[in-house]
């Protein structure tokens, strides 16, 4: 059930963010559609969500030491911070099509997604420290709707805005660091709220998770 549910959720988002957009914004206006992909994306994830809690319990797939959990503590750091920057001045975000930023500053030198590299990284930490058969589908499914999201986005904008997602592709890129390794971008132009917003972000998730789920996650696990 839970990857029935996952399937659904992730070709659900694929279906309306894509192919089916123009005719349905065609028939409803393009407030109907928003109305339309958000309830089916709260239904869908409702599911899911159902499905994960009813799933029996599995043996883990492998062990998790404090080792792992340090690690995947600096990564959900990481992971923070490029969710809070990407909140602000991202060209990627619904709005008004706008010229793209003269160049990459801040979490954009990362990446041009970095809100869905947040996403990705957030299933990937959570795979890692809690693998079990339910939670790698749910969180396996957030890592492919992200990361294969964020190409069709590419594809999506590169058609709408011609004249100016090619240019931000130049100057960025989709995998981290790859736009700084080859000297396209030049890592810095961070604002003290994707730093200072990053870190509120990661002590507040992972301080609920004691609470929420049972159990210490973060810096938590040692303090």
């Amino acid at each position: 059930m839970v990857i029935l549910a996952a399937v659904t959720f992730v070709g659900t988002h694929f279906l309306l963010s894509h192919p089916l957009r123009v005719p349905v914004v065609a028939r409803v206006g393009a407030n109907g559609f928003l109305g339309l992909y958000s309830l089916v994306a709260l239904a869908t994830l409702a599911w899911l969500v159902i499905a994960y809690r009813a799933a029996p319990m599995t043996p883990l797939l492998w062990p998790v030491g404090d080792a792992l959990w340090a690690v995947v503590t600096i990564v959900m750091l990481i992971a923070s911070i490029l969710f809070v920057g990407s909140l602000i001045g991202n060209p990627a975000l619904p709005g008004p099509d706008q010229p793209a930023p003269g160049a990459a500053r801040g979490v954009f030198t990362i990446t041009r997604h970095p809100m869905m590299w947040a996403f990705a990284l957030w299933g990937l930490c959570h795979i890692a420290v809690y693998p079990i058969a339910a939670n790698i589908v749910l969180a396996g499914a957030v890592v492919v709707l992200a990361l294969v999201g964020a190409r069709a986005q590419d594809a999506k904008k590169e058609a709408l805005q011609p004249h100016v997602w090619p240019d931000w592709e130049r100057k960025t890129s989709y995998w981290p660091f790859a736009a700084v390794a080859s000297g396209r971008a030049r890592l810095g132009g961070f604002r003290p709220h994707d730093w200072a917003g990053g870190i509120v972000i990661w002590l507040a998730a992972t301080w609920a998770h004691l609470p929420l789920a049972g159990w210490a996650a973060g810096i938590w696990r040692w303090v």
